[in-house]
């Protein structure tokens, strides 16, 4: 069983931290996932870094009941079977089933397909296919990308009668060997975020070109964050959902600095694994 959980040992219940939004310019901002060609930058855009305030979800939670359907992210306890990461065969065998059932079992999806997973490290020395934490304001798609996602992972058929119902993206987030000290996710409440905060970015591969979301600056964003995260508890954070009426579409996120962290930290090390959701 996972429970979503609040009670941590915390500290402060802010701090003060530096985000980095868009600057919209009018141009699409492009992010290549390998090395470029000759001339061209790996990330286009211009990102400045803007003070906010990021509340210890821990202490201060959003207002009314937290939800991934409310606010676009939740906590979680859970003690995962796979103690080492570092096999890609028992990360799909064993910690993808695993993750089909917690899945199910927070949202009440009724099929959960998970599709990929990313393995980070704060590490400059990080291992070789381990990327380091994400420090730009961002989310993983756009409500155009979303339904290609499905379309992308699913025979033409099914794709377009699942389509016709409800489909989420959702990422179960995952600190990995020992508790989080440094480069911890922010995240902001959905329901702080307009459509016009929202620029879609393209993010390209050597097979294709994916599209995300990046964040322009709204004094309206209402940021929190889990300090201490450790590796028996995981988030779950809203990346699309086709549903209306209320329901928290996505949230956007970042990993940051936290002026609290102790100077000898060590580096972050997590897995996010990126699913689809029928209703």
């Amino acid at each position: 069983m996972s429970d979503i959980v609040i009670d941590r040992p915390v500290s402060a219940a802010t701090v003060q931290a530096e985000l980095n939004y868009l600057e919209f310019t009018g141009e699409k901002p492009v992010s290549y996932q390998y090395e470029p060609p000759p001339g061209v930058p790996k990330r286009s855009g211009v990102y400045r870094p803007r003070r906010v305030t990021i509340s210890n979800a821990r202490v201060a939670p959003p207002p009314g009941a937290l939800s991934l359907d409310r606010n676009g992210f939740e906590l979680h306890r859970h003690a995962s079977a796979l103690n080492d990461f570092s096999d890609p065969a028992k990360i799909e065998s064993v910690y993808y089933r695993e993750a089909e059932q917690l899945l199910k079992q927070a949202t009440g999806a009724r099929r959960v397909v998970v599709f990929d997973h990313t393995l980070r490290d704060g590490n400059p020395e990080r291992s070789s296919g381990v990327r380091e934490p994400v420090k730009y304001i961002h989310n993983d798609q756009t409500f155009v990308s979303g339904p290609r996602r499905v379309r992308d992972h699913l025979p033409a058929d099914e794709a377009e009668r699942l389509l016709q119902g409800r489909v989420a993206i959702v990422n179960l987030w995952r600190p990995i060997g020992e508790t989080v000290q440094s480069s911890p996710l922010a995240l902001c409440d959905s329901r702080s975020i307009t459509l016009n905060d929202l620029v879609a970015s393209d993010l390209v591969y050597p097979d294709k070109v994916g599209e995300t979301y990046a964040l322009v600056f709204n004094p309206r964003h209402r940021w929190y964050y889990f300090p201490h995260m450790s590796p028996d508890e995981f988030l779950l954070l809203k990346i699309y959902d086709s549903a209306g009426d209320g329901i928290a579409r996505l949230t956007a996120h970042t990993a940051f600095d936290d002026p609290t962290s102790p100077a000898d930290a060590p580096p972050r090390r997590s897995i996010e694994l990126r699913s689809l959701l029928f209703f």
